[in-house]
């Protein structure tokens, strides 16, 4: 298949560019460093040459924390919706559309909301579409997987509250692998939950990290949320993922039943091994 890969630089995008090639399809890359500034694509017009050719689309477009050249608005809703209605006049049925848990009825995040706008949108329109929403991705690469690396590797862990937030985080892999089953399903127009097999408190996940990581458990440092919130207004300044409201997405939970996810694959999801925080997709898919 020709396949248009939107956000194709990203930590997701990558992985599943590997695996495209790899299972033989052809790609077609969206991102600033193939040359394409998606916002400034948004309007259907702006995605239409990109499409030519093109069999299916799988958009990756994603950013955990807004800054000044990058928006939640623009890259999350605005550019995606202007390529969904071009796939309708383009004639191109099957698209992937990468969201986030939490994008329900539930959402109150911009992160969240804005993920969830583009997907309702998605959602409307007469495509063979596929909504998928990871929990916590980790794998080699990944921005938060690095900076639970970090976090876990301090004399002190800290966590906010006592650290009981839940939490099942998802390997790359599984991401990778519920995109390229999207690809070829028979029973389209589906929105799924792309979680781990286990769930951890917040704590326990980073003292796993940790342990990954050849430590031994730590003490944690209990900072109260309120405590915890008010330093993440200081901490949005030097990192986009310390922001108050990722705090408030943790402490809302990234959890789901397992089971759709389970069924999808025809195999459960990958229970968490040290290793595979340092692997990619196609490293975990190497594991024996």
């Amino acid at each position: 298949m020709n396949i248009l890969l939107t956000g194709a630089s990203g930590f997701v995008g990558g992985n599943v560019a590997a695996a495209l090639v790899r299972a033989g399809h052809r790609v077609r890359p969206i991102s600033r460093r193939d040359g394409v500034d998606v916002s400034r694509m948004l309007a259907p017009a702006d995605w239409l040459a990109h499409l030519e050719g093109v069999d299916a689309v799988v958009n990756c477009i994603g950013i955990i924390g807004e800054t000044r050249l990058q928006c939640f608005a623009t890259l999350h809703t605005q550019a995606p919706i202007a390529l969904f209605d071009a796939c309708v006049r383009a004639g191109v049925r099957r698209v992937v559309q990468i969201s986030a848990l939490g994008t329900d009825e539930t959402a109150f995040s911009a992160y969240h909301l804005s993920k969830r706008a583009a997907d309702d949108h998605l959602r409307a329109l007469d495509l063979d579409w596929f909504v998928l929403r990871p929990s916590l991705i980790y794998g080699l690469g990944g921005s938060s997987a690095a900076l639970f690396l970090r976090l876990a590797r301090l004399p002190l862990i800290p966590v906010a509250g006592d650290g009981g937030q839940r939490v099942q985080p998802v390997h790359i892999s599984d991401v990778v692998a519920a995109v390229l089953q999207s690809l070829t399903a028979t029973e389209t127009r589906q929105t799924l939950d792309v979680a781990g097999a286990e769930i951890f408190t917040f704590a326990e996940w980073l003292q796993r990290v940790r342990e990954a990581q050849g430590l031994p458990c730590a003490p944690l440092l209990r900072v109260p949320f309120a405590a915890a919130l008010a330093l993440s207004h200081l901490g949005r300044s030097f990192s986009p993922m310390l922001s108050p409201d990722n705090l408030r997405m943790l402490a809302a939970g990234y959890h789901a039943d397992a089971q759709a996810l389970t069924r999808f694959l025809g195999r459960p999801p990958l229970p968490f091994a040290p290793g595979l925080l340092f692997a990619d997709a196609l490293a975990a898919g190497e594991r024996p």
